[in-house]
């Protein structure tokens, strides 16, 4: 698993001219350093006697950092894994009729995991600035600037994953489940870009 590679053997692997890794994963890596310099920031925080009326807020911030933070991380495998099989999808023969029909068929069924992984990053992405907002003012203030960097990856995860949800969404074989995906992820583009601006003008 991508996961438990060493950060050298990892982007050596991502450098490769192997398909995947690729820019889904780099996504979803994205997305867990910003939930994890949220956490940070949470962490610095707690216990703090000058914060002490933020430490409910604070611990429910770690509670929801960890979720996020595991699920960007399930998002880098699961790109990969997708991915591989949109491409073993585009790779089959395609000479008869017969090889084309069944070939179309595996691009469509392959697309839909190939999109709904970076989608799921992206609601991730969107989850983890809205975190990211809530402490502004309200945690150690010598670290904002880490929240400030935790909101520019977050939402460049969001904007990351969303060039592989479009790319992916037209070879659907349901075209309605494909508009409704790609509807959701230019929603979340608009809000996660407002709420970036909201965190960096705070």
């Amino acid at each position: 698993m991508l996961v438990d590679m060493t950060l050298k053997a990892y982007v050596d692997d991502l450098s490769s001219d192997s398909p995947a890794p690729g820019g889904g994963a780099a996504a979803a890596l994205t997305g867990a350093q910003g939930a994890a310099l949220v956490m940070m920031v949470a962490n610095h925080t707690k216990g703090k006697k000058k914060y002490q009326e933020y430490e409910e807020l604070i611990a429910s911030a770690l509670e929801d950092g960890q979720k996020l933070k595991e699920s960007f991380l399930r998002g880098v495998d699961a790109d990969k894994e997708a991915f591989g099989k949109v491409a073993a999808a585009y790779a089959m023969p395609k000479d008869t009729d017969e090889e084309k029909a069944e070939r179309k068929e595996s691009i469509a069924e392959a697309s839909v995991p190939a999109a709904e992984a970076p989608l799921q990053v992206m609601r991730d992405g969107l989850a983890g600035l809205e975190l990211t907002y809530s402490l502004m003012g309200r945690s150690n203030k010598n670290l904002v600037s880490d929240l400030y960097v935790a909101a520019i990856h977050l939402e460049g995860a969001v904007a990351s994953a969303a060039y592989n949800v479009f790319a992916n969404t037209p070879g659907f074989k349901d075209r309605d489940l494909g508009q409704k995906m790609s509807d959701e992820a230019e929603e979340i583009l608009r809000k996660s870009a407002e709420m970036k601006d909201k965190v960096l003008n705070f």
